[in-house]
C-alpha cells in the first residue's frame, strides 16, 4: 500500500504562484508515473499534469506554459509549479501515483487533496 501526502495549497491572487508537493511512502516497488489532477465544484476530476519514469510529461491544454511538473525520484516526490494562476485554476488538487511499468499498471493511488484558491 502506498500513501500520498500533498502540501502547498492555499489562497493566492490571480497571476500569483504556488508549488504543490506530494510525497509517496509505504510499500513502493516501482513508480511508473505520478501526476496531479484537480476537481472544481460541480465538475469532474481532470488531469492537470503527469510525468512518467522516462521523464515524459503531459499537460492539460489549459495549463500549458504556466504549470510545470517535476519529480525527485530519490525522495519519491512530485512537484507542480503553478505560475500565472487564474481563477479557473481554483480546485482541490489531488496527487496520483501509478506503480508498475509501461506494460501494466499494478497500483493506482491517490492523495487526500489540497485546496488551491485563486481569488482577488
Amino acid at each position: 500500500q502506498v500513501q500520498l501526502v500533498e502540501s502547498g495549497g492555499g489562497l493566492v491572487q490571480p497571476g500569483g504562484s504556488l508549488r504543490l508537493s506530494c510525497t509517496a511512502s509505504g510499500s513502493i516497488s516501482s513508480i511508473y508515473g505520478m501526476g496531479w489532477y484537480r476537481q472544481a465544484p460541480g465538475k469532474q476530476r481532470e488531469l492537470v499534469a503527469r510525468i512518467i519514469s522516462g521523464g515524459d510529461t503531459k499537460y492539460a491544454d489549459s495549463v500549458k506554459g504556466r504549470f510545470t511538473i517535476s519529480r525527485d525520484n530519490a525522495k519519491n516526490t512530485v512537484y507542480l509549479q503553478m505560475n500565472s494562476l487564474k481563477p479557473d485554476d481554483t480546485a482541490v488538487y489531488y496527487c496520483n501515483c501509478v506503480t508498475g511499468n509501461a506494460v501494466i499498471a499494478l497500483g493506482d493511488y491517490w492523495g487526500q487533496g489540497t485546496q488551491v484558491t485563486v481569488s482577488s
